[in-house]
């Protein structure tokens, strides 16, 4: 009794404070290809150039969280404060010109063929935004298939039929689930290379390019990942989620090969979750389709909630198929809003961590030895996924010396931490990863009743 009641009012403490935290405006910042002769650190706005981020209102005084890139190329993030009556461009131009310089891009090969596959489900205005951005994309060859999961009314097919006709492909998979409707669009594309994405997003006009020609430089490359940044933070949710990394992996681009493990992953491949997020993945079309695509078991939409993007990465690594990331191949997401979103995020993604795992063992024993093998540090991992959060200290002195904006920390900057991670999303992402096992057995049986199989 007591301690219920110490836990809840804890949890009003807590949202209290996150009640408390304050909106960010989303902006990118194109520097020129080239340190002018003001160098590193100079005030000269020549050729710079000052953006909105997606559906965002130009930028003015108060805190902003900058993307900024060197010739149309994303190369880091940082957070500023412009002061009433300055020029933002001037401010911003100064924070971002301090980020540390990066090696220049090689040139991309032709990328192959792509299908772009988005699932959605009663979402006709978010996924025309996404649509709009989709269409805009600089790669050569590519198609655009909708799979509508499940739905009630027909408002996403005559979305399609109205306003996109022939540009877009329309599927329909009556059977609710993420990795079931990912399963359909498979089954329907024709590109060698297929990528997903969500519909709450807004896809970079270079993303599909960026995240394809990797195929073509490297015959064993299964899958592909790229960045994840925010659209909007305008809801205290929206910046708690960023302040703590969001769904970033930073701005370094990285080839995961199951042939030489990397040094500093011990738990490789089972942390998934380090190499990306399925609004932002692609695979080798033949790759995914041989080992069976995802596992119908899993995902948003089932009783184990997600994990079907994690599953598809261990999978593909499983063949002993190569996994790149590279953060030039952008998306913009639009984050939960509330806090009730957060508490189902983070339920769900403690379900989908267990849940796919459970999924990896059903599906392929022979990784049970391995697995074995990692779960002292497994442990590890999990404790530190589920802890509760604090600001990082010298996080504000930092902020207030730099001009940077206590207001959310820099994504793939997991140690920047501007707001704490409060004990109730822990609590609730440990009872998830608790329930996924359970939850993923539940989706196998569910499946067998609509005439499915897991994989």
């Amino acid at each position: 009794m007591a301690g219920g009641r110490r836990a809840r009012q804890e949890t009003r403490r807590e949202i209290e404070q996150f009640l408390s935290i304050g909106a960010v405006q989303v902006a990118e910042l194109d520097l020129p290809g080239a340190l002018g002769a003001e160098g590193k650190g100079g005030t000269d706005t020549e050729g710079v150039e000052l953006r909105p981020g997606p559906g965002s209102a130009p930028v003015t005084s108060g805190a902003v969280f900058l993307l900024v890139r060197r010739a149309g190329r994303p190369i880091g993030t940082v957070l500023g404060q412009v002061p009433d009556g300055a020029d933002p461009v001037e401010v911003l131009a100064g924070l971002a010109r301090e980020l540390p310089p990066q090696a220049p891009s090689e040139p991309l090969p032709v990328p192959p063929s792509a299908s772009v596959v988005v699932a959605t489900r009663e979402r006709a205005d978010q996924l025309a935004r996404a649509l709009d951005s989709l269409l805009a994309q600089d790669h050569p060859d590519f198609e655009i298939v909708v799979v509508d999961n499940a739905p009630v009314t027909e408002e996403t097919r005559e979305l399609v039929e109205r306003k996109y006709g022939e540009r877009v492909r329309y599927v329909c998979e009556p059977v609710p689930g993420l990795a079931i409707a990912h399963n359909r669009g498979l089954a329907a594309v024709r590109g060698q290379v297929v990528a997903f994405t969500d519909d709450d997003v807004v896809a970079d006009p270079r993303w599909l390019t960026e995240l394809t020609a990797p195929f073509a430089a490297d015959p064993g490359l299964g899958c592909a990942t790229g960045l994840i940044l925010p659209a909007r933070l305008r809801t205290p949710a929206q910046v708690l989620l960023e302040s703590h990394g969001g769904f970033a992996k930073g701005f370094t681009p990285r080839t995961y090969d199951p042939a030489h493990p990397p040094a500093d992953e011990p738990l490789f491949p089972f942390t998934a979750g380090r190499f990306g997020s399925g609004a932002n993945m692609a695979f080798r079309t033949a790759v995914l389709r041989s080992v069976g695509g995802f596992d119908p078991a899993t995902g948003a939409g089932t009783r184990a909630r997600g994990g079907d993007d994690l599953y598809g990465f261990v999978r593909v690594l499983a063949e002993g198929r190569r996994l790149r990331y590279t953060p030039n191949a952008l998306v913009w997401h639009h984050h939960r809003e509330t806090w009730r979103d957060l508490e189902t995020q983070a339920y769900g993604y403690g379900a989908g961590l267990t849940a796919y795992l459970t999924a990896i063992l059903v599906n392929r024993p022979a990784l049970l030895p391995a697995f074995l093998a990692r779960v002292p540090g497994g442990l590890a991992h999990a404790r530190g996924l589920t802890a509760v959060r604090a600001t990082a200290a010298g996080d504000t002195e930092a902020a207030a010396e730099t001009g940077a904006a206590a207001g959310a920390g820099a994504p793939g900057g997991h140690d920047s931490r501007t707001h704490p991670w409060p004990r109730r999303l822990s609590r609730l992402q440990r009872r998830g990863m608790l329930y996924g096992p359970v939850g993923y057995l539940r989706a196998r049986r569910a499946l067998r009743t609509v005439g499915l199989e897991a994989r």
